[in-house]
């Protein structure tokens, strides 16, 4: 399908290592003119599943200022967009949790706010599993939890678990183990 909107101008009003913020001054799919805001990230978000041979899960918490709240997620975080997304995902699951897989799936891709920014998740699922120490990165406080993968996918179905890659990346495994593809 053809593109409805055009950008007219563009100015950078922010700009950082990660993000960049463009306001866009466009004429809009029906022609009236019009402002747009868009959040540019500059890493692709990473998100890893870890599941043990018992389909144990380990998840992370975490506290997360833009919405004030403590927060219950897989192991997430910023890969380079010049870094094969499969490399990013076995580094953060090792910083975050001390863990290295044998098995991975990239079980999708998602865009997480595509109405306003251009940030792209990668799920994995990671398996046979082996533990080391963790190495957080010095912003993070991380608590790790093991716990039953239905244990899991009950907090997501239940609303306990709100991370938008965190409940896709569950869900989808559930789907992908009841087919007996996991």
């Amino acid at each position: 399908m053809n593109n409805p909107w055009k950008i007219n101008s563009s100015k950078v009003y922010y700009d950082s290592p990660w993000i960049s913020l463009i306001e866009h001054q466009v004429t809009r799919p029906k022609g009236d003119p019009g402002i747009y805001v868009v959040a540019d990230f500059k890493h692709r978000a990473i998100c890893v599943l870890p599941l043990d041979e018992n389909y144990n899960a380990w998840i992370v918490g975490q506290f997360r200022l833009p919405i004030n709240e403590y927060s219950w997620e897989i192991p997430e975080g910023g890969g380079p967009l010049n870094e094969e997304p499969i490399e990013s995902a076995k580094r953060e699951l090792m910083e975050e949790c001390g863990i290295k897989a044998e098995k991975w799936t990239q079980i999708g891709e998602c865009y997480l706010s595509n109405a306003g920014t251009t940030e792209k998740a990668f799920l994995f699922v990671a398996q046979q599993l082996s533990f080391f120490e963790s190495t957080p990165e010095p912003t993070e406080v991380l608590e790790v939890k093991k716990l039953p993968f239905e244990e899991l996918f009950q907090q997501v179905m239940n609303g306990e678990i709100k991370d938008a890659p965190s409940v896709i990346a569950v869900m989808k495994a559930k789907l992908l183990m009841e087919r007996g593809e996991l």
